[in-house]
């Protein structure tokens, strides 16, 4: 059973990256149809700036929730590579708890606010604006639940994440 899970995870991180892929090929396209209409036809578009930014918010807000490691956190490796394995524990068990209550906390709001955006359209897309950053509800919700794992690991005893940039490939 914990096989079949760990195998469902790798594919569903696959399919995530996969997505984060598909929204820089959309990125770059629009950006190459930009530089394309404005520097040689002198016709620019107003539609492909905004789908630019979209698909840059997209892309940073679904990257990190989905496919960012936990090795590829930003952490302060300074002190965090040089205490012992259990004070690193007790830093993720207190820093786990502390982004799982400010999210939480702060989840309601940012659900209230991205619903009511749906009064809002795009400029040139005329894409509602709740559709365009709902993303950032999805981040919430997988920071959450990718803290609540930490924290939950980290309370067991598993090992930290390695810091050591020599050693995280390996």
């Amino acid at each position: 059973m914990h096989a079949r899970l760990i195998a469902v995870a790798h594919w569903l991180r696959r399919r995530a990256e996969n997505v984060a892929v598909a929204l820089l090929a959309v990125m770059f396209g629009a950006f190459i149809l930009q530089i394309f209409f404005r520097y040689v036809l002198g016709n620019p578009l107003g539609w492909s700036e905004e789908l630019i930014i979209a698909t840059w918010l997209w892309t940073v807000l679904w990257g990190a929730a989905f496919t960012l490691g936990e090795s590829e956190e930003i952490r302060f490796d300074i002190i965090y590579s040089q205490i012992s394995e259990r004070t690193r524990r007790v830093f993720t068990v207190i820093t786990g708890l502390a982004l799982v209550l400010l999210y939480g906390i702060s989840l309601p709001a940012a659900y209230n606010y991205v619903s009511f955006m749906k009064v809002e359209h795009s400029a040139y897309l005329r894409v509602p604006l709740n559709w365009m950053y709902s993303v950032f509800i999805i981040f919430m919700v997988a920071c959450i639940a990718r803290y609540c794992w930490l924290t939950w690991r980290a309370v067991r005893g598993d090992k930290s994440p390695e810091t050591d940039p020599a050693k995280i490939g390996e």
